[in-house]
């Protein structure tokens, strides 16, 4: 039996998980990077993060990497702090929200954010745990009201400027996208 590989934009993804992730980036409207390039860390293991963004509003130099996990192993757990330690921002994000409004869509992360990701005795924490200014909130992927690519906290300052429509619309379309018998969707940035 031959597994049907996941391709979209000419890369082949490792699941279909990433692939999702990739069109929500893409309905974002921000340039993103596969598996750009490996590091090695302080203690010898090797890591490959799944994705780079570039531009990502709100961030100093803009670049951000991004970790797909839909589960969470405590080896995987401690190879992304040891990551996040260094100088590489990273955001780790689960599967993607459920839900047909904002208010579904921030339960969903804020979820995952607080019990998805096992931590051991104190920071630094990936993105998941704190937002781009230090405040250890969960941070939400989704789209500001100028139309770019933003992570927002929990806290109501942060998403005053967030376009929830915008934002549930990229989700639901990256929940939507199809690669069954290597169908490939089309997407375009959401209009804001």
């Amino acid at each position: 039996m031959k597994v049907i590989e996941t391709e979209y934009k000419g890369y082949l993804f490792r699941s279909r998980l990433e692939a999702r992730w990739a069109v929500f980036f893409d309905a974002c409207g921000v340039r993103w990077e596969y598996e750009p390039e490996g590091y090695v860390l302080n203690n010898g293991q090797h890591y490959l993060p799944d994705f780079l963004l570039h531009d990502v509003d709100g961030r100093v130099g803009g670049d951000l990497h991004v970790e797909v996990k839909g589960k969470m192993s405590r080896a995987d757990a401690a190879k992304i702090n040891q990551f996040s330690e260094g100088k590489h921002p990273l955001l780790v994000v689960p599967g993607i929200p459920d839900g047909d409004d904002i208010g579904d869509i921030e339960c969903y992360c804020q979820e995952w954010g607080y019990y998805g990701f096992p931590s051991f005795g104190g920071g630094p924490y990936p993105f998941n745990f704190q937002t781009i200014d230090g405040d250890y909130f969960v941070a939400h992927p989704g789209i500001n009201k100028q139309g770019k690519f933003e992570l927002f906290g929990d806290d109501s300052n942060y998403t005053m400027d967030r376009d929830d429509a915008a934002t549930v619309q990229a989700f639901k379309l990256a929940r939507q996208a199809r690669f069954e018998y290597g169908q490939t969707p089309r997407v375009r940035k959401v209009r804001v």
